[in-house]
Protein backbone atom coordinates (compact mmCIF):
# COMPACT_ATOMS: atom_id res chain seq x y z
CA UNK A 1 0.00 0.00 0.00
CA UNK A 2 1.52 3.62 -0.92
CA UNK A 3 1.83 5.30 2.43
CA UNK A 4 2.70 8.92 0.17
CA UNK A 5 0.08 11.71 -0.07
CA UNK A 6 0.93 14.01 -3.41
CA UNK A 7 0.61 17.30 -1.51
CA UNK A 8 0.95 21.01 -3.30
CA UNK A 9 3.71 22.58 -1.85
CA UNK A 10 0.94 25.26 -0.70
CA UNK A 11 -0.52 22.59 1.43
CA UNK A 12 2.57 21.30 2.80
CA UNK A 13 3.33 24.53 4.33
CA UNK A 14 -0.16 24.97 5.73
CA UNK A 15 0.39 21.30 7.27
CA UNK A 16 3.73 22.59 8.79
CA UNK A 17 1.30 24.92 10.68
CA UNK A 18 -0.10 22.55 12.73
CA UNK A 19 1.55 21.67 15.60
CA UNK A 20 2.75 17.97 16.72
CA UNK A 21 -0.31 15.76 18.14
CA UNK A 22 -2.92 18.21 16.02
CA UNK A 23 -6.80 17.63 16.88
CA UNK A 24 -7.78 19.29 13.82
CA UNK A 25 -10.15 20.37 11.03
CA UNK A 26 -9.70 20.95 7.58
CA UNK A 27 -12.63 22.50 5.83
CA UNK A 28 -13.63 22.04 2.24
CA UNK A 29 -10.71 19.28 2.61
CA UNK A 30 -10.69 17.87 -1.20
CA UNK A 31 -10.34 14.32 -1.10
CA UNK A 32 -8.63 14.53 2.86
CA UNK A 33 -5.52 14.57 0.81
CA UNK A 34 -4.68 17.52 3.83
CA UNK A 35 -6.08 15.64 7.34
CA UNK A 36 -4.40 12.07 5.16
CA UNK A 37 -0.73 13.76 4.64
CA UNK A 38 -0.43 14.86 8.23
CA UNK A 39 -2.09 11.54 9.52
CA UNK A 40 0.52 9.96 7.93
CA UNK A 41 3.53 12.03 9.09
CA UNK A 42 2.30 12.68 12.38
CA UNK A 43 1.39 9.41 14.41
CA UNK A 44 -0.26 11.25 17.10
CA UNK A 45 -2.78 13.69 14.98
CA UNK A 46 -6.61 13.46 14.56
CA UNK A 47 -8.78 15.26 12.18
CA UNK A 48 -11.66 15.81 10.63
CA UNK A 49 -12.49 16.22 6.98
CA UNK A 50 -15.42 18.59 5.79
CA UNK A 51 -17.50 18.73 2.96
CA UNK A 52 -20.52 20.48 1.84
CA UNK A 53 -21.21 17.91 -1.18
CA UNK A 54 -21.44 14.06 -1.58
CA UNK A 55 -19.18 13.64 -4.41
CA UNK A 56 -16.62 15.29 -2.53
CA UNK A 57 -16.99 13.38 0.70
CA UNK A 58 -17.12 10.40 -0.77
CA UNK A 59 -13.37 10.98 -2.13
CA UNK A 60 -11.79 11.70 1.17
CA UNK A 61 -13.57 8.74 2.50
CA UNK A 62 -11.99 6.48 -0.59
CA UNK A 63 -8.57 8.49 1.00
CA UNK A 64 -9.38 7.70 4.43
CA UNK A 65 -9.90 4.33 3.98
CA UNK A 66 -6.90 3.39 1.45
CA UNK A 67 -4.55 4.69 4.22
CA UNK A 68 -6.22 2.83 7.26
CA UNK A 69 -7.12 6.14 8.91
CA UNK A 70 -10.40 5.43 9.91
CA UNK A 71 -10.16 5.59 13.28
CA UNK A 72 -8.01 8.85 13.13
CA UNK A 73 -9.64 10.65 10.15
CA UNK A 74 -13.46 11.44 10.63
CA UNK A 75 -14.91 12.66 7.13
CA UNK A 76 -18.28 14.91 7.38
CA UNK A 77 -21.23 15.90 5.26
CA UNK A 78 -22.39 19.79 6.10
CA UNK A 79 -22.01 22.99 5.48
CA UNK A 80 -18.47 24.73 6.48
CA UNK A 81 -18.11 24.88 10.35
CA UNK A 82 -21.85 23.07 11.23
CA UNK A 83 -19.44 19.85 10.96
CA UNK A 84 -17.73 21.01 13.92
CA UNK A 85 -19.09 21.02 18.01
CA UNK A 86 -18.03 24.52 20.32
CA UNK A 87 -14.28 22.89 21.61
CA UNK A 88 -14.14 19.58 19.38
CA UNK A 89 -11.00 20.80 17.94
CA UNK A 90 -8.09 22.50 18.41
CA UNK A 91 -7.11 24.09 14.77
CA UNK A 92 -9.32 24.82 12.22
CA UNK A 93 -7.97 24.91 8.30
CA UNK A 94 -9.83 26.62 5.64
CA UNK A 95 -7.63 26.41 2.32
CA UNK A 96 -8.20 26.90 -1.25
CA UNK A 97 -11.22 29.40 -1.31
CA UNK A 98 -11.58 32.71 -1.58
CA UNK A 99 -11.22 35.27 1.14
CA UNK A 100 -14.84 36.65 1.07
CA UNK A 101 -16.23 33.07 1.34
CA UNK A 102 -13.60 31.77 3.87
CA UNK A 103 -14.77 34.74 6.26
CA UNK A 104 -18.97 34.42 5.72
CA UNK A 105 -17.65 30.85 7.10
CA UNK A 106 -16.06 31.72 9.91
CA UNK A 107 -18.97 34.19 10.07
CA UNK A 108 -21.57 31.65 10.12
CA UNK A 109 -20.28 30.06 13.20
CA UNK A 110 -18.50 32.21 15.58
CA UNK A 111 -18.70 30.68 18.71
CA UNK A 112 -16.74 27.33 17.03
CA UNK A 113 -14.71 29.46 14.70
CA UNK A 114 -13.56 31.18 18.49
CA UNK A 115 -13.22 28.22 20.39
CA UNK A 116 -10.28 26.89 18.12
CA UNK A 117 -6.83 27.85 19.12
CA UNK A 118 -5.32 28.13 15.92
CA UNK A 119 -6.74 28.92 12.54
CA UNK A 120 -4.61 28.27 9.61
CA UNK A 121 -6.19 29.85 6.19
CA UNK A 122 -5.25 29.67 2.47
CA UNK A 123 -7.26 32.45 0.27
CA UNK A 124 -6.53 32.26 -3.32
CA UNK A 125 -7.84 35.81 -3.04
CA UNK A 126 -8.83 38.74 -0.89
CA UNK A 127 -6.95 37.80 1.88
CA UNK A 128 -7.66 41.38 2.82
CA UNK A 129 -11.50 40.02 4.39
CA UNK A 130 -9.58 37.38 6.29
CA UNK A 131 -6.89 39.51 8.12
CA UNK A 132 -9.59 41.59 9.16
CA UNK A 133 -12.26 38.87 10.52
CA UNK A 134 -9.24 37.70 12.85
CA UNK A 135 -8.35 41.11 14.12
CA UNK A 136 -12.01 41.56 14.82
CA UNK A 137 -12.19 38.30 16.29
CA UNK A 138 -9.29 38.07 19.03
CA UNK A 139 -7.38 36.21 16.71
CA UNK A 140 -3.37 37.70 16.33
CA UNK A 141 -2.28 37.14 13.31
CA UNK A 142 1.27 35.43 13.73
CA UNK A 143 2.83 34.20 10.61
CA UNK A 144 2.18 34.63 6.51
CA UNK A 145 3.20 32.94 3.64
CA UNK A 146 3.31 34.22 0.22
CA UNK A 147 3.95 30.95 -2.61
CA UNK A 148 4.00 30.88 -6.41
CA UNK A 149 2.58 27.66 -7.56
CA UNK A 150 2.08 26.75 -11.26
CA UNK A 151 1.93 30.55 -11.83
CA UNK A 152 -0.57 31.00 -9.13
CA UNK A 153 0.73 33.31 -6.30
CA UNK A 154 -1.52 32.11 -2.55
CA UNK A 155 -0.97 33.86 0.06
CA UNK A 156 -1.29 31.66 3.98
CA UNK A 157 -2.42 33.05 7.02
CA UNK A 158 -1.82 31.53 10.24
CA UNK A 159 -3.72 33.19 13.58
CA UNK A 160 -4.30 32.46 17.46
CA UNK A 161 -6.92 33.52 19.60
CA UNK A 162 -6.09 35.04 22.44
CA UNK A 163 -2.31 35.09 22.32
CA UNK A 164 0.85 36.99 24.52
CA UNK A 165 2.39 37.57 21.01
CA UNK A 166 1.62 41.25 20.43
CA UNK A 167 -0.21 42.10 17.21
CA UNK A 168 1.70 42.85 14.03
CA UNK A 169 -0.14 45.96 13.02
CA UNK A 170 0.09 49.67 13.13
CA UNK A 171 -1.62 51.68 15.37
CA UNK A 172 -2.04 54.35 12.95
CA UNK A 173 -5.16 53.24 10.69
CA UNK A 174 -4.13 54.41 7.67
CA UNK A 175 -0.98 51.95 7.64
CA UNK A 176 -2.90 49.39 9.22
CA UNK A 177 -5.46 49.53 6.48
CA UNK A 178 -2.19 48.77 3.96
CA UNK A 179 -1.16 46.05 6.08
CA UNK A 180 -4.57 44.57 5.98
CA UNK A 181 -4.33 44.82 1.97
CA UNK A 182 -0.15 43.46 1.62
CA UNK A 183 -0.13 41.86 4.78
CA UNK A 184 2.06 43.33 8.00
CA UNK A 185 4.50 40.20 7.80
CA UNK A 186 4.78 40.45 4.22
CA UNK A 187 5.72 43.71 3.71
CA UNK A 188 8.52 43.60 6.02
CA UNK A 189 9.98 40.27 3.72
CA UNK A 190 8.91 41.69 0.29
CA UNK A 191 9.38 38.69 -1.33
CA UNK A 192 10.45 37.93 -4.76
CA UNK A 193 6.85 36.43 -4.91
CA UNK A 194 5.17 39.45 -2.65
CA UNK A 195 6.90 41.61 -5.67
CA UNK A 196 5.26 39.82 -8.38
CA UNK A 197 2.16 39.52 -7.05
CA UNK A 198 1.58 43.40 -6.44
CA UNK A 199 2.94 44.00 -9.64
CA UNK A 200 0.22 42.26 -11.21
CA UNK A 201 -2.38 44.05 -8.76
CA UNK A 202 -0.57 47.34 -9.73
CA UNK A 203 -1.39 46.84 -13.60
CA UNK A 204 -4.65 45.77 -12.62
CA UNK A 205 -5.79 48.38 -10.39
CA UNK A 206 -4.40 50.90 -12.55
CA UNK A 207 -6.68 49.86 -15.88
CA UNK A 208 -9.47 49.95 -13.53
CA UNK A 209 -9.08 52.95 -12.56
CA UNK A 210 -8.91 54.01 -15.99
CA UNK A 211 -12.02 52.81 -17.10
CA UNK A 212 -13.88 53.79 -13.70
CA UNK A 213 -12.66 56.95 -14.88
CA UNK A 214 -14.22 56.54 -18.74
CA UNK A 215 -17.58 55.55 -17.08
CA UNK A 216 -20.76 57.20 -17.57
CA UNK A 217 -21.37 57.65 -13.92
CA UNK A 218 -18.53 58.05 -12.38
CA UNK A 219 -17.79 56.85 -9.20
CA UNK A 220 -15.23 58.99 -7.28
CA UNK A 221 -15.58 57.69 -4.17
CA UNK A 222 -14.59 54.51 -4.74
CA UNK A 223 -12.07 55.84 -7.56
CA UNK A 224 -10.41 57.32 -4.55
CA UNK A 225 -10.05 54.23 -2.92
CA UNK A 226 -8.58 52.26 -5.86
CA UNK A 227 -6.07 55.16 -5.65
CA UNK A 228 -4.97 54.67 -2.09
CA UNK A 229 -4.78 51.12 -3.10
CA UNK A 230 -2.62 51.25 -5.90
CA UNK A 231 -0.36 54.61 -4.14
CA UNK A 232 0.21 51.82 -1.07
CA UNK A 233 1.25 49.15 -3.63
CA UNK A 234 3.57 51.70 -5.84
CA UNK A 235 5.31 52.55 -2.18
CA UNK A 236 6.29 49.14 -1.69
CA UNK A 237 7.23 48.33 -5.12
CA UNK A 238 9.35 51.66 -6.26
CA UNK A 239 10.59 53.26 -3.18
CA UNK A 240 13.14 52.45 -0.85
CA UNK A 241 11.78 52.82 2.56
CA UNK A 242 8.67 51.48 3.67
CA UNK A 243 6.27 53.19 6.54
CA UNK A 244 4.46 49.62 7.61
Amino acid sequence: MNQKVNLSNRLKIVASYLPQGANFADIGSDHAYLPAYVCLEDKTAKAIAGEVNQGPLDSANKTIQFHQLENRIDARLGDGLAVLEQGEVDQIVIAGMGGSLIRSILKSNPSIAKSAKRIIAQPNVDARMVRQWFDQNNFVLIAEEIVDEQGHIYEILVADRITEVSTPYSNDQQIKNKQFLLGPYLLKERTAVFKKKWMQEEANLERIISQMQQAKQVNNEKIAEFKTELHWIKEELHDEKTDA
